[in-house]
């Protein structure tokens, strides 16, 4: 296979796809779902250019990254399946990408939301990854996880590898237009978070009220006459 440019993108995601074609790519987005950090925006339209440069099939380079992409979500979802929320959330304090505030708000946006943030979740930045770990520690049921996440993965990876595909060398475009994407939706999400975050403690309140008022006004209940001494 002929080398792909090393200015085309990032070395390790090339020389992976240098040398396994498109089971690399796969495993470059296998990894991206482990480490959110790195750029799907950026792996896919690459992988794209590949496959216009006739460097991979395009529907091999579509199945796998899909497949990488099932595979690095299904771990995530093991982590946060075996070790629940707060081991989980420990850990990611210690890795040095990973920020603490991005699970939080993940995981405040799947509590809300459910089966359908783990679809949605598949096809935003950040999200897309870290919306494993809460569908894990939630237990949702396996299939419908698996099937969620194959689809809203396979409809993401299919828009970014056609545009690297269509725009050949000029496939860097994506990563501009997908920068400013993120910013605006994590603006949103965080907006979100929040307004979500200010419901709930405020409900609080209301519900201990509630209780208490209710507490009150409960009739107490008859005593009944004691029997006269013998």
């Amino acid at each position: 296979m002929t080398a792909i440019a090393a200015d085309a993108g990032p070395q390790w995601v090339n020389d992976l796809m240098d040398a396994l074609g498109a089971p690399g790519a796969g495993l470059a987005i296998a990894l991206e779902n482990l480490f959110p950090p790195l750029p799907s925006e950026v792996i896919l339209p690459l992988a794209g250019f590949a496959a216009s440069s006739g460097r991979m099939s395009l529907l091999a380079v579509l199945l796998w990254t899909t497949a990488g992409s099932v595979i690095g979500a299904l771990a995530l979802y093991g982590v946060g399946a075996l070790l629940g929320r707060d081991r989980t959330v420990a850990i990611a304090a210690r890795l040095p990408l990973v920020k603490v505030s991005d699970i939080e708000k993940t995981e405040a946006w799947f509590l809300r939301h459910g089966t359908k943030a783990v679809f949605f979740g598949r096809m935003i930045p950040i999200f897309r990854s870290l919306i494993s770990v809460p569908a894990g520690v939630e237990r949702m049921r396996l299939p419908v996880f698996l099937g969620l996440t194959t689809l809203g993965s396979a409809i993401w990876n299919t828009v970014f590898v056609l545009a690297g595909y269509f725009l050949g060398a000029n496939w860097h475009q994506v990563s501009d237009i997908v920068s400013a994407y993120s910013r605006i939706v994590l603006v949103v999400a965080a907006v979100a978070v929040l307004a979500f975050t200010a419901l709930r403690l405020r409900r609080r309140p209301e519900r201990a009220a509630g209780n208490c008022a209710t507490s009150h006004n409960e009739p107490v209940p008859a005593r009944s006459p004691r029997p006269p001494n013998s």
